[in-house]
């Protein structure tokens, strides 16, 4: 007599337990997401975190400290490529330096370092980092924008993530904040302060940063019913140099702002330069405000009212990224890159303050 099989479990094959791709699908995020949670990383809303949680708890998922140790057990080759040009600031890349070498010995990685001058440098050194077979590259400002470049990489099939990139390409990793919505929340408290005629020094018309940053400001300006004469944009190169060539511009206006918004701190500091050489108290005749929160922006004075954007833990979360995606793919998991938005601040300080209102001039016989 013979017994059908059909619908009975064969006891000698273990059932898969669920792992974290399983855990990413209910939950509906990325694999390298539920990683985060799991790792216990900052770089995850509370919201995100709760789902994640939720998923495992429902599915009885637990991580694989095995497979992860496997995984960490060689060390990750990072290369780092930056352009020193005079269309960033210095303060800045200070502090994506510090945030990646605060990462690099706490998860096993050997950092490479590239600095490149001009556009053929640039595609010499990078061409050296694919050659030297990185198992991740990191681009930071102006690089992120470079299409070429990005594209080189990424047809190279090495993972490559973007730090505060305005429009990331869709095959890169990108962590940075919302530039377009920042500037839009300083504008607006700018205006909530009694400012009508705001002036805004751009930054590098090559960077999309910029252009998000110029949207949120004329977005808040009509929004809000400021002035928004076009004579109050003045551009700017994100370097202290362009910063006082731009508020020279400004501050030298017959109806002069009341208020000037600069696109990042080093812009914003040579605008306080300008207007204390033309003897006008910042901010009883004139608010100054800035973008990034770099240290500069506590080192001259008044201290700076500026937008916060965490480049530390950026270029700390971008070493994260790397690691995790090389991790998943040496263990089998889905691996592919993200996009992570990361919260901004608004920081008031010395440099804001109310239009001072004078009393009409009296002239008497």
């Amino acid at each position: 007599m013979s017994t059908s099989n059909i619908g009975l479990v064969n006891p000698a094959e273990p059932k898969r337990g669920p792992n974290m791709a399983d855990v990413a699908k209910l939950a509906g995020v990325s694999p390298m997401t539920v990683s985060r949670v799991m790792n216990g990383k900052s770089t995850v809303r509370a919201s995100t975190r709760k789902k994640v949680t939720a998923a495992a708890a429902a599915l009885n998922y637990a991580p694989n400290p095995e497979a992860r140790l496997l995984a960490g057990s060689r060390p990750i080759r990072i290369g780092f490529l930056y352009s020193m040009p005079s269309v960033r600031s210095g303060a800045y890349l200070t502090e994506v330096l510090l945030g990646l070498l605060n990462k690099v010995s706490l998860n096993n990685v050997q950092l490479l370092v590239e600095k490149c001058a001009d556009g053929e440098q640039i595609a010499l050194h990078t061409q050296r980092l694919i050659d030297n077979q990185m198992d991740g590259i990191i681009l930071p400002p102006p690089l992120v924008d470079n299409a070429e470049i990005v594209a080189r990489i990424v047809d190279a099939g090495i993972p490559l993530v973007l730090i505060a990139c305005g429009q990331p390409d869709a095959r890169a990793g990108a962590i940075g904040i919302d530039d377009r919505q920042a500037a839009f929340e300083m504008t607006r408290h700018l205006i909530e302060l009694g400012h009508q005629r705001i002036g805004f020094i751009s930054g590098h018309p090559y960077q999309s940063a910029s252009a998000a940053r110029l949207e949120g400001y004329q977005a808040a300006i009509k929004e809000f019913g400021a002035d928004p004469a076009a004579e109050l944009v003045t551009q700017g190169m994100f370097n202290y140099r362009s910063g006082l060539d731009a508020s020279e511009i400004l501050l030298a206006l017959a109806d002069r702002p009341t208020a000037i918004f600069a696109s990042n701190d080093d812009m914003a500091a040579a605008t306080v330069a300008v207007a204390h050489r033309l003897g006008l108290d910042v901010p009883g005749d004139i608010t100054v405000v800035g973008f990034d929160d770099t240290a500069l922006s506590t080192t001259i004075w008044p201290a700076l009212t500026t937008v916060r954007q965490p480049t530390m833990d950026m270029a700390e979360a971008a070493i994260e990224c790397i690691v995790q995606r090389v991790t998943n793919e040496r263990t089998g998991l889905p691996a592919g890159p993200e996009h992570i938005r990361t919260e901004f601040t608004l920081v008031r300080r010395q440099s804001d303050a109310a239009p001072r209102i004078r009393p009409p001039v009296r002239i008497f016989a």
